[in-house]
């Protein structure tokens, strides 16, 4: 049987003069030999698994192990299917952005935002832009605004360089 993973050894790895043994319902049998509980194991037709190779004496468990690594790859498995990895969308605006331009952006930063992602929000300042940049704070606050009723700012509008970017979250449901 060699479906153990390194970190746990099963049966004849281990070399251990004593050991601490626990049977399969949790019972504590006594501290003894590896050969000995090897062959306690082998009666029940089961795996003997070190569960605690730090301790003094070492405590090793004695349990069906094919069907321990089953249930740990199963429980593994359901973990990771109830992840969910969070996007960033970006939405681009100009300093002299249309009325229905805007409006389209704060529907697509809307969408985003209900399936669960976050919105960065940048403005790109060009050429004599950049003269003022309080515009372009006026625009952000704007757009925060419209998207206040399904978004939180996680972080508010800040000029790095050349642009401006703002984080939006969406807001959590109660």
């Amino acid at each position: 049987m060699n479906i153990a993973i390194k970190e746990m050894q099963i049966n004849e790895e281990i070399r251990d003069r004593e050991l601490r043994v626990i049977d399969a319902d949790g019972e504590a049998i006594g501290i003894m030999s590896a050969a000995e509980a090897l062959k306690i194991a082998e009666e029940k037709n089961l795996d003997l698994v070190k569960i605690a190779p730090q301790a003094k004496p070492p405590v090793c468990k004695i349990m069906d192990y094919g069907k321990y690594r089953f249930e740990q790859t199963k429980r593994e498995k359901e973990a990771r299917k109830n992840q969910r990895i969070i996007e960033i969308k970006e939405i681009r605006l100009s300093l002299n952005i249309d009325k229905h331009d805007f409006e389209t952006k704060v529907n697509h930063a809307k969408r985003f935002l209900e399936s669960g992602n976050k919105v960065k929000v940048s403005i790109r300042f060009r050429g004599r832009e950049m003269a003022h940049p309080e515009n372009g704070l006026v625009t952000m606050s704007n757009f925060s605004e419209a998207c206040s009723e399904f978004s939180s700012v996680e972080k508010p509008a800040k000029l790095e360089g050349r642009s401006m970017q703002m984080f939006l979250a969406p807001k959590t449901k109660k």
